[in-house]
């Protein structure tokens, strides 16, 4: 008898993002005229860099001759080509210091953040915050290291971290002992962002706890406020706790080809039942090599590019365009008497719901009556609810039109 992994059954509904797309399909079917304006799921809208599409064509090209055809990358890794930009770029001028073997190419960094969970203990106590990206609850829930939902749908054995006007939604110190911690900033879906002396904070919690952060900074690039860190291994002893995530996604429009990267720094260490220390850079590189057999060719040329002089002008000017929308959103939105968080270093714009109707209830008014799509807050957890995600991903005349359209119905 084939059994199931059962703790798949504990997971609630259905993912977040799929549950929007099919609230869209049946709106539609009664409606098939209406001009419908995605500022929902964060997908980007910018077309690649030309330095980009540049260097991939030049690499389909160079795999289609034996002198320059490449296969498997280089030691399961990456490309030496593109781990070499990442440091030199995205490491080196913040003064930190990484061994190439540190750094690890993906095809995304939500699937680098499910998947590291694999790495560690069944009985760790894992703490995440509230609002928070579901992958990092979902794949926990999956590996069964949690509980069933309660009637708020927060899963037992999660230590859940509020996040609201009262801490500027970066979440405190646990009061209790954990061992895994999840921390996302520039944040989704809040679009807050943690200072210096507050990743410090947790820094010295996980040395004092031997505990290990599983930092999400997939939004990096879109910080402006020179005061506030890139990377958690600008903060001081953090090579020894944390794990850092990065992607190409939204910072280079790379939704569509995947590619990201993470940072296990040889200094982490977990530890086995008897408390001896255990290295965690070499478990995870076996477990990369065993599972994963890298990002192609081509889309590596095409990161790599991100790097290049052109390239780092091309994908500042995308981003900007981004910025400048969430600008927009922040200032007509409080116009209009919305209490608005976020759109500042980060594409995300988190708002107060109206009235004290539920999060749910905001995103069917604003699909009927604005055709205008978002993201409600209670899909990121019980936190989010009375808040609501808009994303600045959208093209610019898009934008300007769903505000006009929620000014006219609020």
């Amino acid at each position: 008898m084939a059994t199931i992994n059962e703790n798949f059954l504990k997971l609630q509904a259905g993912y977040l993002f799929p549950e929007i797309s099919r609230r869209i399909r049946a709106f539609k079917e009664k409606n098939p005229d209406a001009d419908i304006i995605s500022m929902g799921i964060g997908d980007v809208t910018q077309p690649l860099a030309p330095a980009v599409i540049e260097a991939m064509h030049k690499a389909v090209d160079q795999m289609g001759h034996k002198k320059t055809f490449r296969g498997y990358d280089d030691d399961g890794l990456g490309y030496e080509f593109l781990r070499k930009a990442i440091n030199e770029n995205d490491f080196k001028p913040r003064g930190v210091e990484l061994e190439l073997d540190e750094i690890f190419v993906s095809d995304g960094a939500k699937s680098d953040t499910a998947n590291i969970q694999e790495i560690f203990g069944q009985d760790n106590v894992v703490a995440i915050p509230d609002p928070v990206y579901p992958v990092y609850v979902d794949s926990n829930v999956m590996a069964g290291r949690t509980g069933r939902a309660n009637q708020n749908g927060q899963y037992g054995r999660i230590v859940y971290m509020p996040c609201d006007e009262r801490n500027n939604f970066v979440p405190e110190l646990p009061n209790e002992k954990v061992d895994l911690i999840y921390l996302c900033f520039p944040n989704n879906p809040t679009g807050a962002v943690a200072t210096a002396g507050q990743l410090k904070k947790w820094v010295d919690y996980a040395r004092r706890n031997r505990a290990v952060i599983l930092f999400d900074a997939a939004y990096e690039r879109f910080i402006t406020d020179p005061d506030i860190p890139h990377s958690i291994y600008e903060i001081d002893g953090a090579e020894e706790v944390a794990i850092e995530f990065r992607s190409f996604s939204k910072t280079a429009g790379f939704t569509g080809v995947r590619c990201a990267f993470t940072i296990v720094p040889k200094r982490l260490k977990a530890y086995k039942k008897d408390g001896a220390a255990v290295e965690v850079h070499p478990i995870w590189t076996r477990r990369h090599r065993t599972k994963f057999n890298g990002v192609s060719y081509i889309t590596q040329a095409g990161a790599a590019a991100v790097y290049s002089p052109e390239g780092k002008k091309q994908v500042r000017r995308i981003i900007d365009i981004y910025m400048d929308n969430a600008k927009f959103i922040r200032e007509a939105l409080g116009e209009i008497g919305y209490t608005v968080y976020g759109g500042v270093n980060a594409p995300y714009i988190w708002l107060k719901t109206p009235d004290g109707i539920s999060s749910w209830e905001f995103f069917d008014i604003l699909l009927s009556k604005a055709n205008v799509v978002g993201t409600p807050g209670a899909g990121f957890g019980s936190a989010g609810e009375g808040y609501f995600r808009l994303t600045a991903f959208a093209q610019p005349e898009s934008v300007k039109k769903a505000m006009e359209r929620i000014k006219v119905i609020s």
